[in-house]
């Protein structure tokens, strides 16, 4: 599946927008991962351990999204964007969503 943030896809014509599709992650970090990111922020400079759990909660909100396009006959999605929402102390939101389109010649 394609996925872009672009409103077009190079070479392609859209033939149908089928709407908005979405992903949905909420992540906690795990104990160990908790300690680890705690202490490279006391440490300063990059938080890997942090930066992983983003990093994974994005791609599990774009498999979702994905998924969501499949299953309304998709060929690509357009316009992709992230967002995120802390909705509490340690527990954030991933929101990844587009606009699923079908496109002629698939």
């Amino acid at each position: 599946m394609i996925v872009t943030t672009s409103g077009e896809i190079a070479g392609a014509t859209i033939s149908e927008y089928l709407g908005i599709v979405r992903g949905i992650v909420v992540r906690t970090p795990n104990i160990g991962q908790g300690l680890m990111g705690g202490l490279e922020s006391v440490l300063g400079g990059r938080n890997q351990t942090f930066s992983g759990i983003c990093e994974q909660a994005r791609a599990e909100a774009t498999d979702a999204m994905v998924q969501h396009a499949q299953g309304l006959g998709a060929h690509a999605i357009i316009a992709m964007r992230y967002d995120s929402t802390e909705l509490q102390a340690g527990m954030t939101e991933v929101l990844a969503y587009g606009t699923a389109v079908t496109l002629n010649g698939k």
